[in-house]
């Protein structure tokens, strides 16, 4: 492969690793910020939501906006926001600082999320386009898994301040990286810009979110979040018509008609649902039910985390040699047989009863992330890999969000009601296995008829 390749591969996967370890790092932070900044609780729940909110409202519209004027700047857009947030919630002073930065981080972060997949879809063909997948997916399911295990260590060592920090320097360099070696990329052909669309889709987008996310603390019966859900569905209403009356929309609706790409959309929205909420579940188990401390929990995720990162390669080669749905397909079925190995957890067994389960669900998960960035940029035209990139993890983040709401409310009833004992936690993580086992295991289904004979080398059917 050629210098720019490598560069443009390295430097995709590092933000890729940066902006993700900054969703699920910040878990074992928040006791320490509290701490030093005095904050409440509400305040501290928002340095997650504020990054996750705007992050997933914004991911559709920058893959939008990165075909129509470039990739790279988009992508070198994203890491300078990126950066320089990450660099104000290291030396933030006061909770509203962290939480209003937080919020203009996920900015950054859908800008990187969204561009780097699309410039890895342009600069890779054929079987390189494969390894170049199967290294991004196991970066993209590691990085996830491995946040708790850094965090921990980075508090341990130093402050909650450096989980921020350390994302300067690793930003800067793959900005250098970008300037110097990546090539742009974008549509060949001018289009005017959906300003209408794309703000409807980021309001509703961000208020299906925040309702997901506050529904659990505030009560879902709530005026706050019911108002919040009917105005969610009427900014999505208007989102639709607006669409269907422009002439270049920012999301043709006609790709849903195509059976791969509403397939592919749907898998990347139900896999979600099911490995990112398991992810919290099992380190609050580790935790909270057996004692172990942040860095402690995350050395015992590590199984499933080196499982990832030697099971991806392989899965982004295959992704070239036959149909998208068998590695995705299988992926998902093997999630779903991982999560009732670790089903039937009780208040008498240790950490290594979850052993069989994770390193199953490391290959679910290895074989999943290179397949589904692989699938979801085969089904739309080149000229439309950043839009492709946008639906994929949009459909992540409101798995996500999804996830946590329903499966945390879930488990919290489980935990409440045994109140707070190992018994009401292995209680609550028994319960959302089933749910999220069902829900891998009916994504499976789904995708092997939608996916059909589809091929990451082939032309789409759009």
């Amino acid at each position: 492969m050629s210098r720019e390749k490598w560069v443009t591969l390295i430097v995709a996967s590092a933000a890729t690793a940066i902006l993700l370890l900054d969703v699920t790092i910040v878990y074992v932070a928040l006791p320490s910020i509290r701490a030093d900044l005095g904050a409440s609780f509400n305040q501290a729940q928002w340095v997650i939501d504020a990054y996750t909110v705007v992050m997933a409202a914004t991911l559709l519209a920058c893959g939008s906006l990165a075909d129509r004027i470039g990739r790279r700047k988009i992508f070198a857009g994203g890491l300078i926001v990126f950066t320089t947030c990450s660099l104000v919630c290291g030396v933030a002073g006061s909770p509203l600082v962290l939480d209003l930065s937080r919020g203009v981080q996920g900015l950054g972060a859908a800008a990187m999320y969204a561009a780097s997949l699309a410039l890895l879809a342009n600069e890779f063909q054929g079987s390189q386009r494969g390894l170049a997948f199967g290294v991004w997916g196991a970066v993209t399911g590691a990085a996830l898994a491995v946040g708790p295990l850094i965090g921990g260590l980075v508090i341990d060592g130093l402050s909650w301040r450096w989980i921020f920090l350390i994302n300067v320097p690793i930003g800067l360099l793959t900005l250098l990286g970008t300037w110097a070696s990546v090539r742009e990329s974008k549509e060949p052909k001018e289009s005017r810009f959906d300003l209408a669309g794309t703000v409807l889709f980021a309001a509703s987008t961000f208020l299906l979110v925040l309702a997901l996310i506050r529904g659990n603390d505030d009560g879902w019966g709530s005026t706050f979040i019911v108002a919040t859900f009917l105005v969610a569905a009427g900014l999505a209403a208007a989102f639709i018509t607006v669409e269907l009356r422009r002439s270049e929309p920012m999301l043709p609706l006609g790709f849903f008609r195509s059976k791969p790409f509403t397939g592919t959309a749907i898998v990347s929205f139900a896999q979600s649902i099911a490995i990112y909420p398991l992810l919290l579940f099992l380190a609050i188990y580790l935790q909270e039910g057996l004692g172990f401390g942040p860095t402690e929990a995350g050395l015992r995720l590590l199984p499933m985390t080196v499982t990832i990162f030697l099971v991806a390669p392989f899965a982004g080669r295959l992704t070239s040699r036959t149909t998208i749905r068998l590695p995705l397909a299988s992926g998902l079925f093997l999630l779903a047989v991982s999560l009732l190995l670790i089903y039937g957890i009780d208040a008498e067994n240790g950490w290594t009863r979850l052993l069989p389960g994770m390193l199953v669900g490391g290959v679910s998960i290895g074989l999943i992330s290179p397949s589904l960035a692989a699938a979801m940029v085969s089904v739309l035209p080149v000229e439309k890999s950043g839009l492709a990139s946008g639906m994929n993890n949009t459909g992540r983040q409101l798995g996500i969000a999804i996830g946590i709401a329903g499966l945390g409310a879930i488990f919290d009833h489980h935990v409440t009601g045994a109140g707070g004992t190992l018994e009401g936690i292995t209680s609550g993580l028994n319960a959302v296995i089933l749910v999220a086992a069902a829900t891998a295991f009916l994504a499976a289904a789904v995708c092997w008829p939608l996916l059909g004979r589809q091929r990451s080398s082939e032309s789409p059917d759009i």
